[in-house]
């Protein structure tokens, strides 16, 4: 089978990790329970920034949040070794900048995740992931994001949102830890 996923928030816990980097940069303590009653992707608000300042903190900060220590999401690592070892097609779709996309490929293989150059893709717009997501016409997709998932519709493409505070209200299925999967794929 071929299993198609997103990497910010859906493997690794991005916005986790930029919320504490905010908290150091900023020298502010916002709690965490306000990070888990975000309602929007972007975290900028809770640090009491403006738009065009949380574009600018988050543009300042990339480096520090895309490639230290950002833990991938329990069990992530594991389920895609073990689909991998099984013989599944593992893709990776990204909307990151086309500027990050070789050095988030190398964090990912450091990280443990089985990647494969063909299968890596990165540096597009929501529309543009949409599309290669179609092209690829892979069995199951996963992604953290109410924009790329309200897009996908095809019959023979099984779609899953990562649970998130600001995704609740899609009605696709949800998964909450990657161990879950291997239930998934027996359905």
């Amino acid at each position: 089978m071929k299993f198609g996923f997103d990497i910010d928030d859906t493997l690794i816990s991005l916005r986790e990790h930029a919320f504490h980097i905010y908290n150091k940069n900023l020298k502010q303590s916002v709690p965490m329970d306000v990070f888990h009653e975000l309602d929007k992707v972007e975290i900028h608000e809770a640090f009491g920034l403006t738009a065009e300042q949380g574009k600018n903190m988050w543009n300042n900060t990339l480096e520090e949040i895309y490639y230290t220590s950002c833990p991938a999401y329990p069990d992530a690592v594991e389920t895609l070794v073990e689909l991998n070892k099984q013989g599944h097609e593992i893709y990776y779709i990204t909307a990151r900048p086309s500027e990050h996309g070789e050095r988030t490929k190398k964090w990912m293989i450091e990280q443990g995740f089985p990647v494969k150059e063909e299968r890596f893709f990165y540096g597009m717009k929501d529309q543009d992931k949409v599309n290669i997501i179609k092209e690829l016409e892979l069995d199951y997709y996963f992604d953290d994001k109410p924009d790329v998932l309200n897009t996908l519709s095809e019959d023979s493409l099984k779609v899953y949102v990562m649970n998130q505070s600001y995704n609740q209200h899609l009605t696709v299925p949800r998964i909450t830890n990657w161990s879950e999967l291997k239930e998934i794929i027996k359905e």
